[in-house]
């Protein structure tokens, strides 16, 4: 079975873009359009990684973090930060005052993104 990921990012053209990188590398992707959304939809259903951003309305990216982190159903699930925020203090923020497992910045490449999805998901990463 496809591992399953949810991308929670208010920009459609990168939730697009996203999932057809990602369903053409055979996972699973769901996709919602903001954070409550997002904390909506994992009180329904379980995911193997979680791509979000952070610069988002409503519920910005940090906050969606530290929700899912502490989620009874989600706490375990890797956290994947994608966002055009590049600032050293920004990151340090990311990964350890809402503890998501990656931050990367926008723009990003293919390969990339890729690679650091496949380490997160435990998968094969394709030689070069």
């Amino acid at each position: 079975m496809a591992q399953r990921i949810l991308i929670i990012d208010d920009e459609p053209d990168i939730r697009s873009l996203l999932a057809v990188m990602l369903t053409t590398e055979g996972y699973h992707v769901d996709e919602v359009n903001g954070g409550k959304d997002g904390i909506e939809r994992l009180s329904r259903e379980s995911y193997d990684l979680i791509i979000l951003d952070i610069m988002m309305p409503e519920m910005d990216g940090w906050e969606v973090c530290r929700q899912i982190k502490c989620h009874p159903r989600a706490g375990d699930t890797p956290v994947l930060i994608l966002t055009v925020r590049a600032q050293p203090l920004d990151r340090v923020i990311g990964l350890e005052v809402v503890q998501a497992d990656e931050y990367v910045t926008k723009p990003f490449t293919r390969q990339h993104l890729l690679a650091v999805v496949n380490r997160l998901l435990g998968a094969p990463v394709p030689e070069a």
